[in-house]
């Protein structure tokens, strides 16, 4: 009997990882293709490398958006 309770609990915990990581997955890919726009567009050759290569979870394309991208003026922040 514990057996098929710890069978059910392992089989729970796997569904319920394998969907956190897929949001996450999804996450991520929204705001890297953000950052990767913004930075081709504004020839930013440096971040986009760096923003294609490196997995983060999002943070790195999200600090890049808002602090690092160029203003409407093509100045560097």
């Amino acid at each position: 009997m514990l057996a098929a309770m710890n069978h059910n609990l392992a089989a729970g915990l796997t569904i319920l990882l394998v969907g956190v990581v897929i949001v996450v997955a999804i996450w991520e890919a929204i705001w890297k293709l953000i950052a990767l726009w913004k930075s081709a567009r504004n020839d930013q050759m440096a971040w986009f490398i760096c923003l294609a290569i490196f997995n983060t979870a999002g943070i790195l394309p999200i600090l890049y958006i808002l602090f690092f991208q160029r203003k409407a003026n093509n100045q560097p922040v």
